[in-house]
């Protein structure tokens, strides 16, 4: 029988010490959710630092050969009755406050014990880690005689025997190795940290070179009042000029009267500190620094500055002094209101989810296979909600689960399966739908694997930590910790997955949201011309007037109206919001609209034509379990009907072209910007004005299309550069033109165009906004009836998209069940009339 040493020292070359900059994972397998603490615990492979569960180690060895690993198991521990809380950490507290979960504030929260071990490959040899042959601590003593060294190891008081000393060299390394693995940070610790400090306030480029207007103003330690109206609570200071002004009015009503943002609309004076949230008291200060002699403290969490041209909370270092000059003393004042992230954990915990969350009803949770909850990692219940309802459709339940497996999938995943969209989207499928890890979180061993649906204790959940660091590696904005828009995430989503099934249609679920969008044009020339898109999502506009409700709404208009004139708020149980069905919906999306300087080909002029069209507004919505939208069906060139003429003079297509204010355009090159970024902001404000401008300018400076030329009539201009790269990578140049121009100048999407279409022609006019052709239906998209079923809503509720909860109610197995985050249970009253996404599925008959 071989040694477990001797095997051991024929891999060694396998074995590798992780340097500081290699990613090592430790808390999750990487094609399950499997942990150390499952029941056959997490083998990290010793080479790559991979790590897998007992399922699955067996399939990396295949792979790559790799044999040596150090395996990880974690019991719980027997916690003592007396043990001290635990204060929440910075992490905790931040993801409480942004976002009201639970994690961070369990001051019993269970420890486990760690039992580690090297386990070699295929034959699963195992040495316990630390023992006799790989101890824990090592000290080396050297001596010399004639001019020979000679090294001794001892092991606690003992000394091993000399013949022992063949082994020396795999236990250093080895030890080096476990060591490192051990010491290092996990990668999935270090990205959840990475993306939360990336969300930090940072100091207003406004902070240190403010100017304030010594006017007179002395602000008094308290009895604030807004100068505009009888409001006393959510009061803003100007740092500027002193004024005390209302915060912005919330969607309920509630909060202020929008006096402070229309004050700096006015003024344009950028910061403002929030009163009553102004504290000396020092706990929890966030930074203390000692710069020249001096004692820096910047209360991070203390004080609530907003800058409204950066559209943030920011951190204002010289806040003592801009106080000051208006007579407030920094060391007197006490907190007396909510900040912004505490008034936020407030709503979270506190505000009245009863129509959305379900709260106060009995729900009965449920555990089993496709009943799997989704840990929240901290402001991510928009990406819990949306893959909830996208893996309760058919195609993506048959993509990434029932027709593919995880070996599979594995097999076919580049060397690091963590960055593998494939992989990932395959490892959630099967963790969401297996019912592997939909079991009750119950202590001791009653938590054995459920197989079918119960009643039970709440569930843990599965962590999507790998799949949102694949799917958002590549967006500024879902790669934070920031709460996001679920509409936007879903694109993305789609986007993405659309890219890796790149010339496979077959095998792509994206296609399943795809459908085509036909509008017709007609002008009074009599003449109509066509034009086709493609869309994910159905838009709707929300036409107020035909709400059910009216009567009950005026009602409530009056009763407001009678409660503001005498300073009182109306309650959140007396608000009336306007009840529309969703038929008035469809019925305006299909309805005509007019376009005004539509040029017509036919009359060869400018002239009035009729379009047939989107807005988010706080509504019910009625929408029925089935709908049919059969009458919606586009239809193509009707008998009788006669088409445009093709094409647009020249001189017209230059008449059409958009054209900035030259007055606008000059202020705002004189402050520093670019020429074509003032062109574009002016234009896009329609030229309004040097102050929409501004605003617009500042908010779309990050645009990745900001540099981009200014497209004229609708046709948008190729840079030459653009087109000679496409062309040296070999493509045919009027292909390249019609990628560029679909993708608006972006070179990779302009690839990704091409290799989409491979079927396109220098003949097929891509970008047409009026097409002369009729448009025939897209062959690659799926088509049938126009009855479909709702099948699942994600539900919002908050102040805007990028902030608040979002909740997914999904239809499954004949009755209604709520996704709140981990939490899973059969839904008493879904709120149907409340979504923000509905998704419908086709019925077959």
């Amino acid at each position: 029988m071989v040694e477990p040493l001797d095997l051991l020292r024929s891999n060694l070359s396998r074995v590798r010490i992780p340097e500081p900059t290699n990613r090592i994972y430790k808390q999750e397998c990487c094609v399950s959710f499997d942990t150390p603490r499952s029941e056959g615990g997490l083998f990290i492979d010793m080479n790559t630092f991979l790590a897998f569960g007992k399922d699955y180690v067996g399939w990396n060895y295949e792979k790559t050969g790799n044999p040596v690993y150090l395996h990880i198991k974690q019991t719980k521990k027997l916690a003592p009755e007396d043990r001290p809380s635990k204060k929440p950490t910075l992490l905790a507290i931040g993801v409480k406050c942004q976002h009201g979960i639970d994690g961070g504030f369990d001051n019993n929260e269970i420890e486990y014990e760690d039992a580690y071990s090297i386990v070699i490959l295929p034959g699963y040899v195992t040495l316990p880690f630390p023992s006799v042959e790989l101890p824990e601590k090592v000290f080396v003593s050297v001596s010399f005689f004639f001019f020979f060294f000679r090294i001794i190891y001892i092991f606690g008081v003992k000394r091993w025997h000399p013949k022992q000393e063949y082994y020396l060299p795999i236990i250093l390394k080895v030890r080096l190795a476990v060591d490192a693995i051990l010491r290092a940070e996990g990668a999935e610790r270090k990205e959840q940290v990475a993306a939360w400090t990336a969300d930090k306030k940072q100091v207003s480029a406004y902070a240190m070179n403010l100017q304030q207007i010594d006017n007179g103003i002395i602000i008094p330690p308290s009895g604030w009042k807004c100068a505009k109206c009888d409001k006393t609570e959510n009061l803003w200071l100007n740092l500027t000029d002193g004024m005390i002004l209302c915060g912005r009015r919330n969607w309920d009503g509630s909060g202020g009267n929008n006096h402070a943002i229309e004050h700096y609309k006015e003024t344009r004076y950028p910061l403002a500190v929030k009163l009553g949230t102004i504290t000396a008291d020092l706990e929890g200060a966030g930074t203390v620094a000692l710069i020249s002699g001096m004692l820096l403290i910047q209360l991070l969490w203390l004080s609530d500055v907003f800058s409204y041209p950066e559209d943030d909370s920011v951190l204002d270092p010289l806040l003592a002094q801009h106080l000051a000059f208006f007579g407030i003393d920094f060391s007197s004042l006490q907190k007396t209101e909510m900040t912004t992230a505490e008034r936020e954990l407030d709503q979270n915990t506190n505000f009245d989810w009863n129509r959305i969350q379900e709260s106060g009803q009995e729900v009965e949770p449920i555990c089993g296979p496709g009943y799997t909850g989704l840990v929240n990692l901290g402001n991510s219940c928009y990406l819990a909600a949306t893959m909830q309802a996208v893996f309760s459709t058919h195609s993506f339940y048959s993509r990434y689960y029932k027709n593919q497996n995880l070996k599979t999938a594995f097999e076919v995943a580049p060397a690091d399966p963590t960055v593998d969209l494939n992989m990932q989207l395959t490892k959630l499928g099967h963790g969401l739908l297996s019912g592997k890890y939909s079991v009750p979180a119950v202590e001791g061993k009653d938590n054995a694997n459920a197989t079918t649906p119960t009643a039970s204790a709440k569930q843990e959940g599965i962590p999507p930590r790998m799949f949102k660091a694949v799917i958002a590696a590549s967006h500024p904005e879902f790669s934070t910790m920031r709460q996001q828009d679920a509409l936007e995430f879903f694109l993305h989503f789609l986007d993405q997955v659309e890219r890796v099934n790149s010339g496979k249609p077959e095998v792509d679920p994206a296609r399943c949201f795809k459908f085509g969008i036909e509008d017709r044009i007609s002008c009074s020339s009599g003449k109509v011309a066509y034009n086709r898109r493609l869309d994910y999502i159905l838009s709707l506009n929300i036409p107020l007037h035909e709400a059910t409700n009216k009567g009950e709404l005026e009602a409530f208009q009056k009763l407001k109206a009678e409660k503001t004139s005498e300073g009182k708020e109306v309650s959140a149980d007396e608000i009336v919001r306007p009840r529309v069905p969703l038929e008035a919906c469809l019925a305006s999306f299909s309805s005509p609209e007019e376009i005004h300087d539509f040029y017509s080909t036919a009359l060869k002029a400018k002239t009035t034509a009729i379009n047939l069209a989107h807005a988010e507004i706080y509504v019910y919505i009625d929408v029925p379990d089935i709908i049919d939208i059969s009458h919606m069906r586009s239809k193509g060139l009707q008998p009788g009907e006669e088409l445009l003429p093709e094409g647009v003079p020249a001189e017209e297509v230059e008449s059409n072209k958009p054209v900035a204010n030259e007055d606008i355009v000059s202020q705002l090159v004189s402050m520093g910007f670019s020429e074509l970024h003032c062109q574009k902001a002016a234009i896009n404000t329609s030229n309004s004005g040097v102050e929409e401008a501004m605003n617009w300018l500042l908010s779309h400076m990050d645009d990745p299309d900001i540099d981009a030329p200014i497209s004229q009539g609708g046709h948008t201009v190729v840079d030459q550069s653009q087109l000679d790269m496409l062309i040296s990578f070999g493509f045919q140049e009027e292909i390249a033109r019609k990628a560029l121009k679909a993708s608006g100048g972006d070179i990779e999407k302009a690839t990704d165009w091409i290799f989409n279409n491979p079927d396109a022609s220098a003949s097929s006019d891509m970008d047409a906004t009026t097409s002369n052709t009729v448009p025939t239906a897209d062959a690659g998209l799926p088509d049938g009836a126009g009855r479909y079923r709702l099948i699942g809503i994600v539900s919002h509720i908050g102040t805007s998209t990028q902030c608040g909860h979002y909740v997914a109610h999904i239809f499954k197995d004949g009755r209604w069940v709520i996704f709140n985050d981990d939490k899973v249970g059969a839904s008493i009253n879904p709120p149907k009339d409340m979504g923000y996404l509905y998704f419908f599925e086709r019925l077959s008959n």
